[in-house]
């Protein structure tokens, strides 16, 4: 039986189950006269949390992340990208990893005045900070909420680097403060895009723009100076590994400057997830895809470890490995990134200007 015939199934959500919050001691369930018990799911709509965080700029301490600075304005995300590893940030705020992470979106609308405050801090030096390490910084709520663009307005206030990721065409919105912040070399764009395949996007990242919009988006920054890295994450043995290379290409012909990748990572309760969705979704090679993502993961799903969680190791890993090297040097030759201009920043005494230093 086919994804469309599954009455089980949830159009235009990734997660098809809520699993249990290991955080929670209770859950609630459907109780049939039968006596059977069964997870409530209920394909409600999108609803939106607030939270006053005292700070907004997060620092990672993981080996394999570099000490990244990140900002996330936005907890969840409407997109509802099955693999997304930030689905295990929600059970923090005591919600589900599954379905609760692209329908309970938690907001931070005082993000800017934080980050004013953290560029004002009396030993500040400037770093390159990332929008967003967690959830897209322009998923649909950011059409109306703007959070994400206060910021870049800051950024490029303060001329401090910014770099950002998204799978969203709302960037263009920002083209303006963008293209100002191109000039200094304070920008960085990442675009996701794992797939060609609609048929696959629609079911892997249900919420997303197609992959045409994206190549359009890629196009569109490329043609304003604004450098564009397609990032081919994350490559899932079995279902879009073989597309790396038409990626690539198609990437690079609308001007992108780079290309990353990562592994597959079905940390916390992602495997539950993914595993219930690709024997819903693709049953007649479900446990195939499984045996390859474990094979590029110490035979593990849930795999954790520095590394080698977002890389994978062993023959099959290596090959993808090899296939993505190879396609970089075929379709993007000596195209690089251009280095951030940290030398920018304005100091707290100087800030006598608008928004765009005239």
């Amino acid at each position: 039986m086919s994804h469309e015939e599954n009455p089980q199934f949830f159009k235009g959500r990734g997660a098809q189950v809520n699993p249990h919050n290991k955080f929670l001691k209770k859950k609630y369930v459907l109780e049939h006269v039968e006596g059977l018990d069964e997870p409530l799911l209920e394909n409600t709509a999108t609803q939106v949390y607030e939270e006053t965080p005292k700070k907004i700029v997060s620092e990672s301490e993981s080996p394999d992340l570099w000490h990244m600075y990140s900002i996330n304005p936005y907890q969840g995300c409407e997109h509802g990208c099955l693999y997304c590893y930030a689905r295990n940030t929600h059970e923090y705020f005591g919600f589900s990893a599954g379905l609760d992470f692209e329908r309970k979106i938690i907001v931070k609308r005082n993000a800017a005045q934080l980050l004013e405050e953290h560029f004002n801090k009396k030993n500040y030096q400037p770093v390159a900070m990332l929008l967003s390490g967690n959830t897209d910084c322009y998923q649909p709520l950011e059409r109306k909420l703007k959070i994400t663009r206060s910021l870049l307005e800051l950024f490029l206030k303060y001329r401090n680097p910014v770099s950002i990721i998204t799978k969203n065409n709302l960037i263009l919105r920002d083209l303006d403060i963008l293209g100002e912040l191109a000039k200094l070399n304070l920008v960085q764009v990442n675009v996701s895009l794992n797939s060609l395949n609609e048929q696959l996007r629609q079911k892997l990242e249900p919420r997303t723009v197609t992959a045409t919009g994206r190549l359009a988006v890629i196009q569109a920054l490329s043609g304003h100076g604004i450098p564009v890295r397609v990032m081919v994450a994350p490559v899932i043995p079995g279902l879009n590994s073989n597309e790396i290379p038409s990626v690539i290409r198609a990437s690079a012909d609308r001007g992108a400057l780079a290309a990353g990748f990562t592994m597959v990572r079905l940390n916390g309760s992602i495997a539950e997830l993914f595993t219930d969705w690709i024997h819903k979704t693709y049953p007649d090679r479900a446990e195939k895809v499984l045996n390859m993502i474990k094979a590029c993961h110490d035979g593990k799903l849930n795999d954790s470890e520095f590394g080698r969680r977002m890389k994978g190791d062993g023959n099959l890993a290596e090959s993808i490995h090899q296939l993505f090297r190879m396609s970089v040097n075929r379709f993007m030759g000596n195209r690089s990134m251009p280095e951030f201009d940290h030398s920018l920043f304005v100091p707290r005494k100087g800030r006598q200007m608008n928004m765009f230093g005239h």
